[in-house]
Formats: structure tokens, sequence, C-alpha cells
């Protein structure tokens, strides 16, 4: 059974997946990865949700502030064995139910060209791609989504 874990960055199923995550990314980044990499520190996260099937971890999202109105979902990941159950859209909906209810208004994120499969998800989820903004300003390889609450 599938249950979700609200936590920190300090928790070290997070910092597992992580680890996971990034190797899966320098391999589709390329030699693009230390450049997006460089933005998507995990230290400090107060706001991670942790998804495990029984007593495994096997996905996870993080929120961190953007501005006074928005969050930004950074660190998105579901383990290659356990895609394509809908794991990782019950982590989004959750990340967004707590963006609500810590007074925020909409969510913002980043997502590389060649991650197809986050690509879908959030336009799965109603995420509209915006124009890129802040460090992916003028980045060829970086869409931008967002979804108002």
């Amino acid at each position: 059974m599938l249950h979700l874990k609200r936590t920190t960055s300090e928790n070290k199923d997070f910092q597992s997946l992580v680890k996971q995550l990034d190797a899966f990314l320098a391999i589709t980044d390329g030699d693009e990865h230390d450049f997006y990499n460089q933005f998507n520190s995990t230290k400090g996260l107060q706001h991670v949700l942790i998804a495990y099937l029984d007593d495994t971890a096997v996905g996870c999202g993080a929120i961190r502030k953007y501005d006074e109105q928005t969050m930004e979902v950074k660190r998105m990941f579901t383990t290659a064995q356990s895609r394509g159950n809908g794991i990782a859209s019950q982590v989004l909906k959750e990340l967004e139910k707590l963006t609500k209810e810590l007074g925020y208004k909409k969510c913002i994120l980043e997502t590389g060209t060649r991650q197809q499969e986050a690509i879908a998800l959030y336009k799965k989820n109603g995420y509209q791609q915006i124009p890129c903004y802040g460090q992916y300003l003028n980045v060829e390889n970086s869409l931008c989504f967002e979804k108002t609450l």
C-alpha cells in the first residue's frame, strides 16, 4: 500500500532517492548536467514528500518558496521499477495541497526538454507551459510550467 510522508531534506530516504535522481539526470542531461545541478541543492528544504510502497521509498518531491505567491516544485522522482503506477501524480497533488496549506497560490517548475515523461506528467496534472524564469531564462533545453491552485 502506498503512503506519503511529509519530511525535510534531512531524511535519509529522500537523500537516497535524490542520489538516484541525480544519477539518472547525469545520463539524460549529458554535458548540461553540471549547469542544472547547481540549482538543485536539497540543503535546507523544509517541505519534502516521500512516497512509500509498504516500507520502501519509491518516489519523492519537494517545494520551496519562490516568491510571496509561489512555490517551486523540485526534485520530483520515482524509482524505475515503480514508474507507471501514478506515484508521481500522487506526490505532485500532495505538494500542491501543501502549497495551498502554506498560503501560496501557485506552483512553478522547470524540467528539461529531454524529460518527456516529466513533461507528460505535468501536462496531465494541469500545468501550463510558461516562459522560462530566473536562472532558466534563455536556456535552450529548459521548459517551465505553472499551475494556479
